[in-house]
């Protein structure tokens, strides 16, 4: 059972959903989903008892669900409750149902592997490999991947060595690094390789990946070397280690004439690769 597998099981029922641009996260019906997995004939009144349920055992998950408004079966938009993905499984476990257990399965798993890999880091390593084996990539892509994993750590154990937060001021100077070497935000780079939630590593040619590795790894030197005090001064060394890969793709781009950043994603990475082996 993966997560995949997983959810194909709402295929053959509509679940309403709505993707959020702000927050990059996509939002689900809560009855659509209790209606597909509880199979009542009130998929509502299941939704209430159950709402009642868990807010009487403390549940914070319930309390934190919100309402958007979706097209409903008359055609006409009302509020219903959605959950993200994270809230959605929570609610799942809650569901006595034979369709819910595939799920519940699945999460159990997922679980156990992530205290294996606690424990075994080099387990996080090969499965790491192998889902991306899976999906088709080749080892020379993954190999790459790899190192940029790597050096991302590297960058992000500097910043917080340098007191910068996870989360927002993260990923402000992330957009400073990306914007610097690529010419987008890591917003505008996301939209030009028509992506949602899906990483943006994950849809890099081994050339972005390379330029990106450069523009970290820079940074990551360069914080090294002036021990910035505050976050401004942070941002101003990304923007510099930005620049550096950004000269270079700029060169690259000069003589060969082609453009290194592209909206070529992961999928049509996969055909150009077959095409070349035909």
């Amino acid at each position: 059972m993966n997560k995949e597998t997983a959810i194909k099981l709402f295929n053959d029922k509509q679940i309403r959903t709505h993707w959020d641009n702000i927050e990059e996260k996509w939002y689900f019906s809560i009855v659509d989903v209790v209606g597909v997995l509880s199979e009542s004939v009130n998929p509502q009144a299941y939704w209430r008892k159950l709402k009642q349920r868990l807010i009487e055992e403390g549940n914070e998950t319930v309390t934190k669900c919100h309402a958007l408004k979706m097209q409903a079966n008359d055609g006409k938009m009302r509020l219903t409750d959605v959950a993200d993905t994270e809230q959605l499984f929570r609610l799942i476990q809650s569901i006595p149902s034979p369709k819910a257990e595939p799920f519940k399965m699945w999460l159990a798993q997922v679980g156990r592997e992530r205290i294996d890999e606690i424990e075994d880091p080099e387990l996080g390593i090969e499965r790491l490999m192998e889902t991306y084996l899976r999906k088709g990539y080749s080892k020379e892509w993954i190999n790459q991947r790899l190192k940029s994993i790597e050096v991302r750590k590297e960058l992000t154990d500097e910043w917080e060595n340098r007191g910068v937060k996870k989360g927002q001021e993260f990923a402000i100077l992330t957009d400073e690094i990306t914007k610097a070497w690529s010419g987008y935000t890591t917003k505008q780079y996301k939209n030009l390789k028509k992506l949602k939630k899906e990483n943006l590593r994950d849809h890099m040619t081994n050339l972005e990946l390379v330029l990106n590795m450069l523009a970290e790894a820079t940074t990551t030197e360069i914080s090294k070397e002036k021990n910035p005090e505050t976050f401004e001064e942070n941002k101003i060394i990304a923007n510099q280690g930005g620049t550096i890969a950004g000269n270079t793709r700029r060169e690259i781009e000069e003589k060969t004439g082609k453009r290194v950043v592209t909206g070529i994603n992961a999928k049509q990475l996969d055909k150009n690769k077959n095409k070349k082996l035909k």
